[in-house]
């Protein structure tokens, strides 16, 4: 379809789907690209996930997760290296380019932030490098400030830049999240700022009320408050011309049944973001 040639699923927006099922889906939809989730390909299997993506024709976005960098101690530490060692090499295995870095929220027990992201930056420093080697980009997500302390220390775009801006940038990215960003003042700055270190642009809304888990409170695009007429036009200008991601955390999503997602999905990408002019 006209339009699509941008989209991606995100795969937890159909998360009750296998690997296999969302790829169909996809192919279904007219949707081109995809992006993973490493315990989806877990259960499928790293080489058999690859031959899956590849033979349906589907180009993948991006794989989510690394990070999880606030650890403390030095065995800690190793075992943090060692398993974003392994997301950078699964993410080449997959074909894509991206891997999307959540950095994590405060050790058990601890208020030590400033250390935390310290720690974050250390460790990006000693990754960068095998990055560059994978061939696959670190794209730090900033997360909402209210997921500071559990998931990530990083909370505003700028933040996030400064942590990458100290390495190349094919190395290290940033991830432009609608849900998580939106509310900055400083967005607009940021993002002109960031240029080529954009690595994604994933969205989904910001809807009311908050469930009770606040992890599960977004919504389809043009379901909430977020302007991605304005937001999708400054992410064009910085220059990204890559893959739109629709990334949904929804428990009645998840219940609905994948096509019919994946139907709304495609319409509100055309509606809002394609062509954000005619988004109200």
């Amino acid at each position: 379809m006209s339009g699509l040639e941008r989209l991606s699923l995100n795969q937890i927006t159909t998360k009750r789907w296998s690997l296999t099922e969302a790829v169909q889906g996809c192919v279904d939809a007219g949707i081109p690209a995809i992006g993973l989730w490493r315990d989806k390909v877990a259960e499928t299997g790293l080489a058999e996930a690859a031959k899956i993506v590849r033979n349906a024709g589907l180009a993948v976005s991006s794989l989510c997760r690394g990070g999880f960098l606030t650890v403390d101690g030095p065995e800690a530490h190793r075992a943090a290296l060692v398993e974003n060692f392994r997301a950078l090499e699964e993410a080449a295995e997959l074909g894509t380019d991206t891997l999307v870095m959540v950095v994590g929220g405060l050790p058990e027990g601890s208020r030590d932030l400033v250390g935390a992201r310290a720690r974050v930056a250390d460790l990006i420093a000693e990754l960068a490098p095998h990055a560059g080697d994978a061939g696959v980009r670190m794209a730090i997500e900033p997360l909402h400030p209210m997921f500071c302390a559990d998931r990530a220390v990083v909370s505003t775009l700028g933040q996030a830049l400064d942590l990458a801006e100290p390495h190349p940038v094919e190395q290290v990215g940033v991830v432009v999240d609608s849900y998580h960003v939106w509310w900055d003042p400083e967005l607009p700055g940021q993002i002109e700022r960031a240029g080529p270190r954009i690595a994604s642009y994933q969205v989904c809304d910001w809807t009311l009320p908050l469930p009770a888990d606040v992890l599960l409170g977004r919504g389809h695009v043009g379901d909430g408050h977020i302007d991605f007429r304005t937001l999708t036009t400054q992410v064009a200008a910085a220059g990204y011309t890559g893959w739109i991601e629709v990334e949904i955390f929804n428990e009645r999503i998840w219940d609905t049944p994948g096509e019919q997602t994946l139907k709304t999905v495609a319409e509100r990408h055309l509606t809002h973001v394609a062509d954000p002019e005619r988004s109200p």
